[in-house]
């Protein structure tokens, strides 16, 4: 009896034992029912960069999923309301190998871990976005955020997401597009003097149209200015200059003639050229001009409306004759230069960014696309996006 019951002892459970190693009341640990399952598999190659990652959850909830490049970068997720599947924010970079690392509870608080590591497709086709203005530039309160891309977007809710435009201080900027090729970013109203503008592209990966991927990401830094606004009256053939709301100079000017009137409208300095050539040919007006060294002139519109100096018409002409091409002409000198003319001292304290209207001219507002120019559009018109 003494043995029968040493063995007894040794081979039976007690209280709460169910007989499988371990249990609550035991001294072992049963696995978690949570089951994590990771796509795209471990070990996949060519994974699309958008809608292939998403990391799901069974009988358990997610705690915690990380995912992260060669390099150290993590993606940003969000998991659903009831923990059953997590989805990255943004697209994934192309080329790139990547490791997921997930971990599910079930009701108990048993963890269950997955891990997979994926490389994603290397694209055949690729898009950039050329920018405007430069990086580190000084500008103009009305300089917007102007990208034109390579390729003809199909997809520009894909790619809008991936510029971030912020400014500090801090306003509301909205993105508009014009045509496929084409997104501006700016504020409701002219940026306030002194505001930093920082521009992310984040294009590595996007899809901007079918199998034609984003190969870029840039951050771009440029800073506002003061602000001048200058306001040319076609009426009265005299330009205001305005600076930080004072009037600092007042220029007579020769707006367009009759049949080649100058566009209403605001207009934003976009280039400039101590001398440049103009040739009617090149702008609809057949011979009719070719001036080979046209001074202090600032580009206005795409369609080739410049503010710029004026050697060859008559000292009178300014303030009293509409005679140009649709330019806005100023008296200057041959060659150029900081010569004390009008024209020279508008151009010396004039930068990119700034903003020069036209009232009272009897031709149409100028096109919202026609240069840097989508001030003329209201702030309902432009976000409503295109």
């Amino acid at each position: 009896m003494g043995a029968l019951l040493v063995l007894t002892t040794a081979c039976g459970g007690g209280d709460g034992d169910d007989g499988k190693g371990g249990g609550k009341n035991g001294g072992g640990q049963k696995t978690s029912e949570a089951q994590v399952a990771i796509a795209p598999k471990d070990g996949s190659d060519g994974v699309a960069t958008s809608g292939a990652l998403k990391v799901t959850a069974r009988n358990g909830k997610l705690s915690s999923v990380k995912v992260a490049d060669s390099k150290g970068r993590t993606i940003a997720g969000r998991v659903s309301a009831d923990g059953s599947s997590w989805v990255p924010d943004t697209h994934l970079g192309a080329g790139a190998t990547y490791t997921v690392d997930a971990v599910a509870k079930d009701e108990d608080g048993r963890e269950s871990a997955e891990h997979a590591k994926f490389t994603t497709l290397v694209p055949k086709n690729t898009f950039v976005g050329s920018f405007t203005p430069e990086d580190g530039s000084t500008v103009g309160v009305g300089m917007p955020v102007s990208l034109r891309f390579s390729r003809g977007i199909t997809e520009p809710g894909a790619v809008e997401k991936a510029v971030k435009v912020t400014a500090s201080p801090a306003v509301p900027i909205e993105g508009h597009w014009f045509g496929n090729d084409r997104l501006d970013f700016r504020p409701e109203k002219y940026w306030a003097p002194g505001t930093k503008v920082t521009v992310k592209l984040d294009l590595d990966g996007v899809e901007g149209r079918p199998g034609v991927y984003g190969k870029q990401t840039k951050t771009v830094r440029f800073t506002i200015g003061r602000n001048q606004v200058s306001v040319v009256d076609a009426k009265t053939k005299t330009m205001k200059v305005t600076r930080d709301g004072k009037v600092v100079k007042t220029i007579p000017i020769t707006s367009g003639g009759p049949g080649t009137e100058t566009y209403n409208g605001q207009m934003v300095i976009s280039e400039r050229f101590a001398v440049t050539r103009m040739n009617g040919a090149t702008v609809g007006f057949g011979g009719q001009y070719d001036i080979a060294d046209v001074p202090h002139a600032m580009r206005l519109s795409t369609s080739g409306t410049f503010i710029h100096g004026n050697y060859w018409s008559a000292k009178s002409v300014f303030g009293s004759t509409n005679a140009s091409h649709g330019c806005v002409g100023l008296s200057d000198l041959r060659g150029g230069g900081n010569n004390g003319t009008q024209a020279a001292w508008f151009y010396n304290n004039s930068i990119i960014g700034d903003v020069v209207v036209v009232k009272n001219s009897q031709d149409r507002t100028i096109q919202p696309d026609n240069g840097l120019n989508g001030w003329n559009m209201s702030w309902d018109q432009w976000k409503a996006g295109q």
